[in-house]
């Protein structure tokens, strides 16, 4: 049997991407193996966020030819679509195939096998206006759906090089959404996470329907239990996407806002499209439909122009604004955009600083979230062992506001719905007991967690 292999860099889209090829040899007849075993093919899916993504990218590529040099190496995803010509320069890469067509990779390796000659099939993707549909029926290893309902992204924020990887922002027929949906419930799966390149503008290039809509739609699927949006940026939480959250059971009390700046000179540097003042509203609002909800974001420190005064000033945004975590990044100049060209660049231990500023920050917001629910029940979903004691018999899974839960519990349960109480909050994992296990489950005396 032939077998593959494949390595993933960047974001939870790229995974998804990965897991939707997988499916396409796996049709195929083909058998997955590690990346670090020999395989007959190797499929790399790089990343182009920043210049060191593009750098881990070619480590990787090398990586696969070296571990076997007469395998078909395939190369995919962001770095590939920005800089084919660069990868195909690689000695050993014998096809470059960028973030569309990748439901030809098949036809592609068939092709390579009897011509040995390599392939360039990336396409210029600012001019692709079709979503490439790729379907994951089932996901090795996660309790947690994931389903691609948008590609690329529009708005050509100055730090970032995407909408030129990704190209500009195209929706799935809302018919193909809920077919997947559907798929994944009946395969045993009762959350899903909706994810993308730009996931809350989904709908905008569909007439008359918006991502309101889809999850009014979604909302109306037997037996799934969990709506969750992996990001939806401040500008398109509409009042529509604010009704649904109002008046759905499904949709998770967990939205991912991302913020970048708590400065608006800084904002309108980036290129955002939104104050700190509009950000702030929305909050507030979403706060006052969703008791209990947690809002995670998006920081980027040290952004060319930021001022000391400004950072402190962002600063006190964020803690106003209660987070339940941020997750906090440095800016890197990303070659090819507007601001890696901007003059007033930061010094590296000024932006080093601030960040474990807004790292100690986030985690004293994280624990004071936590501690709100100590003695409350929540509804848990296990997905594995605890790692940090395997055999202890205690399962970590998260809530649906995200809290993420270590309790006492049994392989059987994972991916059922539990009922945890909260008996000790942490920065990264609360402590609980057992109240009522899933339906899969077996059924125990309630008894705490000591880690």
């Amino acid at each position: 049997m032939a077998t593959v292999a494949f390595h993933t860099l960047g974001c939870k889209v790229n995974f998804y991407d990965t897991e939707a090829i997988w499916q396409l040899f796996k049709n195929e007849g083909y058998e997955q193996v590690d990346f670090e075993q020999t395989a007959d093919v190797y499929v790399i899916n790089t990343c182009t966020v920043t210049n060191t993504g593009d750098k881990k990218s070619r480590q990787m590529i090398r990586r696969a030819i070296r571990r076997n040099p007469e395998a078909i190496v395939a190369v995919t995803g962001c770095y590939a679509q920005t800089s084919p010509a660069e990868i195909l320069a690689i000695p050993g890469v014998d096809m470059v195939i960028g973030t569309q067509d990748r439901d030809n990779i098949i036809p592609l390796v068939k092709q390579f096998e009897q011509e040995r000659q390599p392939i360039n099939a990336v396409r210029n993707i600012m001019k692709t206006r079709q979503f490439e549909e790729l379907d994951v029926p089932d996901f090795a290893d996660r309790t947690r759906a994931f389903l691609k309902i948008q590609e690329g992204c529009n708005n050509f924020c100055t730090f970032c090089i995407i909408p030129w990887s990704r190209g500009l922002m195209r929706s799935r027929e809302p018919e193909s959404v809920i077919r997947q949906a559907k798929a994944l419930v009946a395969a045993g799966y009762q959350e899903i996470v909706l994810t993308g390149i730009h996931t809350g503008g989904y709908g905008e290039d569909i007439e008359d329907y918006s991502l309101a809509k889809l999850l009014w739609d979604l909302d109306k699927v037997e037996g799934l239990k969990r709506i969750r949006i992996s990001s939806i940026e401040a500008s398109q939480i509409t009042d529509e996407v604010l009704e649904v959250l109002n008046g759905s059971d499904k949709m998770c009390r967990h939205l991912h806002i991302p913020l970048q700046a708590g400065h608006d000179e800084v904002l309108s540097r980036m290129r955002r499209k939104y104050t700190t003042e509009e950000f702030a509203s929305k909050i507030e609002r979403i706060h006052a439909i969703m008791p209990g909800v947690a809002i995670t974001t998006d920081v980027i420190v040290g952004f060319p122009g930021e001022t000391d005064e400004m950072f402190r000033s962002g600063y006190a945004f964020m803690e106003r604004m209660g987070f339940s975590e941020m997750h906090v990044f440095p800016y890197s100049k990303r070659t090819g955009t507007p601001a890696a060209r901007m003059v007033d660049q930061i010094d590296e231990e000024v932006k080093n600083t601030r960040v474990h500023e807004l790292i100690d920050l986030s985690e004293k917001m994280q624990l004071a979230y936590a501690q709100r629910f100590v003695g409350q029940v929540l509804e848990v979903i296990p997905e594995r062992a605890y790692k940090g004691a395997p055999d202890s018999g205690l399962m970590m899974g998260y809530s649906d506001n995200y809290v993420q839960m270590v309790f006492p519990g049994t392989a059987d349960m994972i991916g059922q719905v539990c009922r945890v109480k909260v008996v000790e909050a942490g920065v990264n994992e609360s402590r609980g007991e057992l109240v009522e296990a899933g339906q899969s489950g077996t059924p125990q005396t309630a008894q705490a967690v000591n880690l």
